[in-house]
């Protein structure tokens, strides 16, 4: 190990201010580990960071996720060897139980994240990857996949023979499919282009809807389910889509809330239709360690494999969050240090 590199984003943010510098390799402290990082991939909230919409620190080292090998071990560290293939855990410090804000401090915006070749990081804040996927693969899971899976496993506890909505084409959306059908679920999955639907039939949604052409297409979810509505609504889209996703929700269904890419404020007053129809909410930002390593002992026993469009070099990271704005990808964008 003689050189390293990494993204450094300056204050107050923008893809502009996003540069390429050179770094030292770290040295491990007794209880870390030194991963030399493969590959990485962009969430939304990385994309709020690298825009300066989370504020961070100046020269912020960007993103959250992670998978490579450990090449250098603390004196303390018993669990892990040099040679051992690892992921990152979004929030290193929630090791299990349920969420305090204590334990919330995020990779990538709290403190400095992934953009780099090498990283010292905790000996826990990291979990092996699944043995039947590749570094690459394994380096989408620890938000998008695990918020799908807690989303669906842990709060929604999907069953077979259930219905979930999943909305739009990306990670999260896309990994629920992949889960919900796993699991014997139907999935309704809604876009805004025919080649996208066309993508999420292929990947076994079993009816699907063009937003852009049915607006209120909570109406036409009901018309799919004999008026009945869904059990599980993967929420992504915030303001803009909560309204129609209550409408589409069957009594007594549950709605996790995971994002707001149509903005943060609901445009219609929705809260009489919510408990008439008796939802359940969940509030999803992700999961605890406990959750990962459940998700991926599930994921060993399927044939799940992420679905990643587009692949950047560590070096053009502003390229990757332009690609990422312009809603080019569908389902991950990766991005390789190698």
């Amino acid at each position: 190990m003689t050189e390293n590199i990494d993204i450094q984003l300056k204050k107050p943010g923008g893809l502009v201010n996003i540069s390429v510098c050179d770094a030292e390799i770290p040295k491990p402290n007794n209880n870390e580990v030194i991963i030399k990082i493969a590959a990485s991939s962009l969430n939304y909230h990385d994309l709020l960071v690298a825009l300066g919409f989370i504020p961070t620190d100046d020269n912020r080292v960007p993103l959250s996720d992670a998978a490579g090998e450990i090449v250098e071990i603390g004196s303390d560290v018993v669990n892990w060897k040099k040679g051992d293939k690892v992921m990152s855990v979004c929030f290193p410090n929630w090791q299990s139980g349920p969420p305090k804000y204590e334990l919330l401090s995020f990779i990538g915006d709290h403190e400095d994240g992934y953009a780099t070749e090498y990283i010292a990081i905790q000996d826990t804040a990291i979990t092996r990857i699944p043995t039947n996927m590749s570094l690459e693969e394994s380096a989408t899971l620890p938000c998008a996949g695990l918020t799908a899976w807690r989303a669906l496993v842990d709060d929604g506890k999907l069953q077979a023979g259930e219905t979930v909505l999943v909305q739009g084409t990306g990670g999260v959306s896309i990994f629920a499919l992949q889960l919900a059908k796993s699991m014997g679920a139907k999935v309704i999955a809604t876009s805004s282009s025919e080649e996208k639907l066309e993508k999420l039939r292929l990947l076994g949604a079993d009816e699907v809807i063009n937003y852009k052409e049915t607006p209120e297409w909570g109406k036409e979810v009901l018309a799919k389910t004999n008026n009945e509505g869904v059990d599980h609504v993967i929420e992504v889209g915030g303001g803009g889509t909560f309204g129609e996703s209550v409408r589409a929700a069957k009594l007594g269904g549950h709605i996790a809330l995971i994002g707001v890419l149509s903005g943060p404020n609901a445009s219609e007053i929705v809260l009489p239709r919510i408990f008439l129809k008796q939802i359940r909410m969940s509030g999803i930002s992700m999961a605890n360690k406990e959750s990962q390593i459940a998700m991926i002992e599930y994921l060993e026993k399927t044939d799940i494999k992420p679905v990643i469009s587009d692949t950047f070099d560590l070096a053009d990271l502003a390229k990757a969050f332009q690609h990422q704005i312009d809603n080019k990808h569908f389902g991950k964008i990766s991005i390789t240090m190698e």
